[in-house]
């Protein structure tokens, strides 16, 4: 972003606003729904991660109980 430009000026490159075509009327889903889709995938990642953890945490046991017997 240039320093000096003029206010009209500043939102240029990825920072330009993005043209529609269609009225915003058209868009079928609201921004609530948006918002709850986003939440769902967020809330599905934290439980691959935690599945990974408890995974990973039962796997490191097995070995420390393997390394201890012998």
């Amino acid at each position: 972003m240039d320093p000096y430009a003029k206010p009209n000026e500043r939102k240029i490159g990825a920072l330009r606003p993005k043209i529609r075509h269609l009225s915003q009327s058209t868009e079928p889903r609201t921004r609530r729904e948006r918002q709850a889709e986003k939440e769902a995938i967020a809330a599905k990642r934290r439980a691959i991660k935690k599945a990974a953890r408890r995974h990973l945490k039962r796997q490191l046991l097995e070995e420390l109980e393997e390394n201890g017997r012998s």
